[in-house]
């Protein structure tokens, strides 16, 4: 069988690491390429350096099938990662003329109308070679240079962005998973059980996962891969195991409240 195609996610802003943006893009990505096949491997949080920014793109587009990167891509001067991408690729950093067109007809035609300046021409401004990533959120597009795609840090434009770049994703196998829980019973009860349920299914991931509520805690067990299967059967040993020391109960737990 062949192995699926695997991707790595760089989350790109000084106001992610300063703690002042909430980063919202990593949940989304990470479900949806796992339902075309093309798990996330990693996950990194760089800063607005561009030797950092090219560094990590060279590094990451030679170990991974997709870099996917979010953020760096708006108007103002540390909007960086475009321009950085285009060193990263030892190309120009120039105006795409179909892009320039497109935002200065789009600018043009509101109401009032908006002038297209140099600070949005930087949006328009991309790597020589460069597939724009067109969405129905802006005009502004994102851009895939090869094996990485440059998208959006608001979440609402990087979904859209990626909803357009996803069909043209070659993926793998969909990954599947199966979620079991058990309140009040905890890790160290079911470690040694657990082990042994990975070590008879190797090709899954198995995951342990405590949650604590104000009356006690309990503990979720997911099974994940392609081959549903053996989701399925791993996941019917967790909750075997779950039962010998609680009430075991198929999927996620309910919310505290």
């Amino acid at each position: 069988m062949t192995a699926n195609p695997t991707a790595c996610l760089l989350i790109i802003g000084n106001e992610v690491l300063s703690g002042r943006t909430r980063d919202a893009n990593l949940q989304f990505l990470a479900t949806r390429l796992g339902e075309i096949g093309i798990p996330l491997r990693e996950a990194r949080v760089i800063p607005d350096v561009e030797d950092t920014i090219i560094a990590t793109v060279n590094e990451c587009r030679a170990r991974f099938t997709h870099v996917f990167t979010t953020g760096g891509i708006g108007p103002t001067h540390d909007d960086i990662t475009s321009e950085c991408v285009a060193k990263a690729f030892g190309v120009p950093w120039e105006v795409h003329a179909e892009t320039r067109a497109i935002m200065a007809a789009d600018y043009a035609r509101r109401d009032p109308p908006v002038e297209f300046n140099a600070a949005r021409l930087r949006m328009a401004t991309l790597p020589r070679g460069a597939v724009p990533i067109r969405c129905s959120e802006t005009t502004a597009p994102g851009f895939s240079m090869e094996n990485v795609h440059v998208m959006a840090g608001v979440p609402r434009i990087m979904r859209s962005m990626f909803e357009a770049l996803a069909p043209q994703l070659a993926g793998g196998q969909p990954i599947r998973s199966h979620t079991v829980h058990a309140d009040y019973v905890y890790e160290g009860q079911i470690a040694e059980g657990l082990a042994a349920i990975q070590a008879r299914h190797p090709a899954l991931d198995l995951g342990s996962y405590p949650y604590y509520r104000g009356k006690g805690g309990g503990v979720a067990l997911v099974a994940k891969g392609t081959d549903g299967a053996a989701v399925e059967a791993a996941a019917a040993e967790c909750l075997a195991l779950l039962a010998r020391f609680g009430a075991a109960r198929e999927g996620e737990p309910a919310p505290e409240g």
